[in-house]
């Protein structure tokens, strides 16, 4: 199949990845191609990925700075800037003869815009219902253009199924297969994940604290203010080192190494990819039951969920962590979030689109 994926054009995809969704847009991209398909990834300028056809869209990412999601505000998901970013991607998509074009932006204009893509289209939804892209979603399926709209997790799922129809489930599972199994590791916490409110470094910290426990902090400073207020001041902590964000490779390194990894989120999690590469390593996760994660941890053999923002049970927990075995995370990772059933996935879904659009052809 001749497909066009179209990245969230906020970040270069490249490592360090800024996100999730960044780095699972690669391992699609290089996983689809690696199936024997044509990709050709429409991204911001300045992204590589080994092995793909990287579309350069023309598009300096920090011109699209005010449409960075916010957990705690609106984003601007429908500006200016990224009507003119997205347009020139999809004008040059067009006229590409692709039989799917998947969308991984989170943005009005990547919605809309797709309606005139001439192909079959799949939007993956990578974050918390939001009213600007329900809407958008929503008028483009009124209009007739009837896009396929994807989530990551049941959990997710559940809350966009109050705003528009979800008509598939497209986990973004972690490559198991590259990242290194330990089978022992110093003791130790380990938080990854962009410097904002809704990931938890701050409360990974106080954790690994009342857990007696060192703990290396990995992430980008992505909401300067709350790097400011919550970050900085935990910075001299005894046991505490915050690293700035690292490629993939060093951070499962890194992973491997630790004796638990924190994710205590603060929002409803759509994923959790940082719980899943954990695992793969081989390390145990302890978590704040919020979102997916439930769906990624096996609560009491590959780590434990606790009640949300409950500090001191996520602190016992992460000392009783030690006890799971490493074996077991990885087993778990290999047998439930490969990445490989996700390729999997997504070629059932394309092989489905493309068959019904041979029975009734897609008119641009």
């Amino acid at each position: 199949m001749r497909l066009a994926i179209v990245a969230p054009l906020v970040a270069p995809i490249r490592e360090p990845q800024r996100g999730g969704s960044q780095a699972f847009v690669a391992d699609l991209a290089r996983g689809l191609a690696d199936r024997g398909h044509e990709v050709d990834l429409y991204a911001a300028s300045g992204s590589q990925v080994a092995g793909v056809d990287v579309i350069d869209t023309g598009v300096d990412h920090r011109t699209l700075e005010a449409t960075l999601y916010r957990a705690d505000a609106p984003a601007q998901n429908d500006s200016a800037a990224a009507a003119t970013a997205f347009g020139a991607g999809y004008a040059a998509i067009g006229g590409g003869g692709y039989d799917v074009v998947h969308n991984h932006a989170f943005d009005v204009p990547a919605i809309t815009l797709a309606t005139g893509a001439g192909a079959a289209v799949v939007h993956t939804l990578h974050l918390p219902p939001a009213a600007a892209v329900a809407a958008a979603l929503g008028q483009a399926r009124r209009d007739g253009a009837r896009p396929t709209i994807a989530c990551v997790s049941e959990s997710q799922a559940a809350a966009w199924r109050t705003r528009v129809p979800v008509d598939a489930l497209l986990p973004p599972y972690v490559p198991t297969r590259w990242i290194r199994f330990a089978a022992t590791a110093a003791p130790g916490a380990l938080f990854a994940g962009r410097l904002s409110p809704e990931k938890g470094a701050a409360e990974a910290i106080d954790i690994a604290a009342a857990a007696h426990l060192s703990i290396d902090v990995y992430g980008d400073a992505y909401d300067a203010r709350y790097v400011r207020e919550q970050i900085d001041p935990r910075r001299e902590l005894p046991g505490v080192a915050i690293h700035g964000g690292v490629g993939r490779t060093q951070i499962w390194d890194a992973m491997a190494q630790a004796s638990v990894v924190l994710c205590p989120a603060r929002w409803e999690e759509p994923f959790g990819m940082v719980a899943a590469e954990a695992q793969a390593c081989g390390t145990p996760v302890v978590a704040f039951a919020r979102g997916a994660l439930a769906e990624v941890i096996v609560d009491g053999v590959t780590g434990f969920l606790v009640a949300p923002d409950d500090i001191r049970a996520a602190a016992a927990a992460a000392r009783e962590s030690a006890s799971l075995s490493r074996e077991r995370c990885r087993q778990h990772a290999e047998r439930e979030l490969e990445l490989e059933l996700s390729l999997a996935a997504h070629e059932r879904l394309y092989e489905r689109l493309v068959s019904v659009a041979v029975r009734s052809p897609i008119r641009g």
